[in-house]
C-alpha cells in the first residue's frame, strides 16, 4: 500500500482518487480550502479518500499526484516546494488557454511544457508526465477502449517512472501499453498533444479516446 496524495478533486483527481483507494492505497485527496471530512463507506467495501488542504495534503504523502488546472499548477505547487522535496510528483495535467466553448485553444508553455516548468521549479522533487493525452475516464480504465492506448511518462529519474508505471499498473494499464519517451523535455512533445482534442470533440462529442502508437 502506496500513501499517494491527489492535488485536485474534479473529475480527474476524484477519478483517480476512487480507482487507487480501490486498488488499495492510501488516498488523501488535497483541496484548495480545508474540507470537511467526508463520512466513511459504511459497507467498508473500498477504503475511503481522507480529505485535507493542498498543503497538508503534499505533507503528509509518500507520491504526489497533480490534477489541478494546467494553467495555474505552476504557481500552486511552486508554493509547495518544501512540502513536495524528496517526492515523486506525477503531472497528468495541460497548461492551455481555451475558447470561449471550454475547449483547449493554445500551449501556456510553447517551445517548453509544464512537467519541464515544474521540475525546475522544484528541483528536490522527482516529475513525472504522464496520463495527459487522453480523456480523463481513459485513465482508470484504459481496457474499455476498442484500441490498447498507450500511456507516455517522462522524466529525468528512471526509479519514479518505475514506480509510477506501477501505480498505472494498478489502473489497467498493461505494462506493453507504456511508453518511456525519455526526460521530461519530452513531455513538450505529449503535452502539445492536447491541442487535438477540441477538433475530435467537435467532431464525435464526448467519447473516450486516447493519442496512442499503433505498431
Amino acid at each position: 500500500m502506496t500513501s499517494i496524495g491527489i492535488l485536485g478533486t474534479g473529475r480527474v483527481g476524484s477519478g483517480l482518487a476512487r480507482a487507487l483507494a480501490a486498488a488499495g492505497h492510501q488516498i488523501t485527496l488535497g483541496h484548495r480550502q480545508p474540507p470537511q471530512e467526508t463520512p466513511a463507506d459504511e459497507t467498508g467495501a473500498v477504503p475511503q479518500p481522507r480529505h485535507a488542504d493542498q498543503r497538508t495534503t503534499a505533507a503528509t504523502t509518500g507520491i504526489v499526484i497533480n490534477a489541478t488546472p494546467g494553467d495555474t499548477a505552476l504557481e500552486r505547487l511552486s508554493a509547495l516546494r518544501t512540502e513536495l522535496a524528496g517526492k515523486i510528483l506525477i503531472d497528468v495535467s495541460n497548461a492551455t488557454r481555451h475558447t470561449p466553448d471550454g475547449l483547449p485553444s493554445d500551449l501556456c508553455y510553447p517551445g517548453s511544457s509544464l512537467a519541464e516548468r515544474l521540475q525546475r521549479a522544484l528541483p528536490a522533487t522527482r516529475v513525472v508526465k504522464t496520463l495527459n493525452t487522453m480523456l480523463f475516464p481513459v485513465m482508470t480504465a484504459p481496457a474499455e477502449l476498442s484500441t490498447p492506448p498507450t500511456g507516455y511518462l517522462s522524466g529525468d529519474d528512471a526509479d519514479a517512472k518505475t514506480i509510477t508505471a506501477g501505480l498505472l499498473g494498478d489502473l489497467g494499464w498493461k505494462p506493453e501499453w507504456i511508453e518511456d519517451l525519455g526526460d521530461i523535455t519530452t513531455a513538450r512533445a505529449t503535452e502539445a498533444l492536447v491541442l487535438l482534442v477540441p477538433h475530435v470533440l467537435r467532431r464525435h462529442g464526448f467519447r473516450p479516446f486516447a493519442v496512442s502508437l499503433a505498431r
